[in-house]
């Protein structure tokens, strides 16, 4: 999607993010939106189809839902598994070198902070490269999980690739009818991605972390959120009510607009390679 700002209203908007977050130290929340120029589809961007995303309770209570997340996900975490950062995570994590940035929050589970080099990343909603039991809390990686699917039923990516992929390393399938779930090895046990679903709430120490976080900066920047749920909106009505500024970057508006000292509707890779830019001038 090409953003709308044109140079002259761009430019003005960039001096203003600018003289917003001061010389830091800035705390960062990222979403979706971040992620889309690395081809990793958001749930609510303007251009975003209807989603309906599975809940932990359904998750948790039906082995027929199980069955139906992990054939799809069987698909398309392979998608995400490939993907790379994109220029505005490398900003942020060139940011968080020059001492401007002191962390990320990040609603996202696709890793690709940590892989464009930002060291102090909150995983706020857990990671798709970690698979945890329910009952015993072992937790192993996703590529192990993987050949175990694999062995369990062999040929069912076959001939599946071109598919829509959807966020959280999911996949639209027409049918998942005779895929066979894993089990826990250790104690036979419910395997769960070690992400936070819909309806489950996130771990409280993470939520300490990511408030810290805000507490220790002079402003908090938003990339990529429409700032619908409140998992992230707390911490922007946090900084605010410290009367700290925030900025917010995000194709289309947020629920958090009226808390914001700037708002840029912009796609991240662009304003935050500029931001990144004018902190090296």
């Amino acid at each position: 999607m090409t953003d709308t700002l044109d140079t002259d209203v761009f430019t003005s908007a960039l001096a203003r993010m600018r003289a917003a977050l001061g010389r830091g130290p800035v705390a960062v929340l990222t979403g979706a939106g971040i992620s889309t120029d690395s081809g990793i589809p958001d749930y609510r961007g303007p251009d975003s189809p209807p989603r309906k995303p599975m809940t932990y309770q359904q998750f948790v209570g039906d082995a027929a839902f199980r069955r139906h997340y992990w054939a799809r996900n069987h698909v398309g975490w392979r998608h995400v598994h490939r993907t790379r950062p994109n220029d505005g995570h490398r900003a942020l994590a060139g940011l968080e070198e020059a001492g401007v940035v002191s962390g990320v929050i990040t609603q996202n589970v696709d890793t690709l902070h940590g892989m464009a080099g930002s060291r102090s990343v909150i995983d706020l909603h857990g990671r798709y490269d970690r698979v945890t039991c329910l009952s015993c809390a072992s937790v192993i990686s996703r590529d192990r999980l993987a050949e175990r699917l694999t062995a369990l039923n062999p040929g069912f990516t076959g001939g599946v690739d071109d598919v829509e992929i959807a966020p959280d390393a999911d996949a639209v399938l027409a049918s998942t009818r005779g895929f066979t779930v894993a089990d826990c090895a250790d104690c036979g046990g419910i395997l769960k991605p070690d992400i936070v679903y819909f309806g489950e709430n996130v771990p409280r120490q993470r939520v300490l972390e990511s408030y810290r976080l805000v507490d220790d900066a002079e402003a908090l920047l938003v990339a990529g959120s429409s700032l619908t749920v409140l998992s992230g909106r707390r911490f922007v009505k946090r900084a605010a009510d410290q009367g700290k500024p925030v900025v917010i970057v995000n194709r289309g508006p947020t629920r958090a607009d009226a808390l914001a000292a700037v708002t840029v509707d912009a796609g991240c890779s662009r304003a935050l390679g500029a931001l990144a830019g004018a902190y090296q001038r």
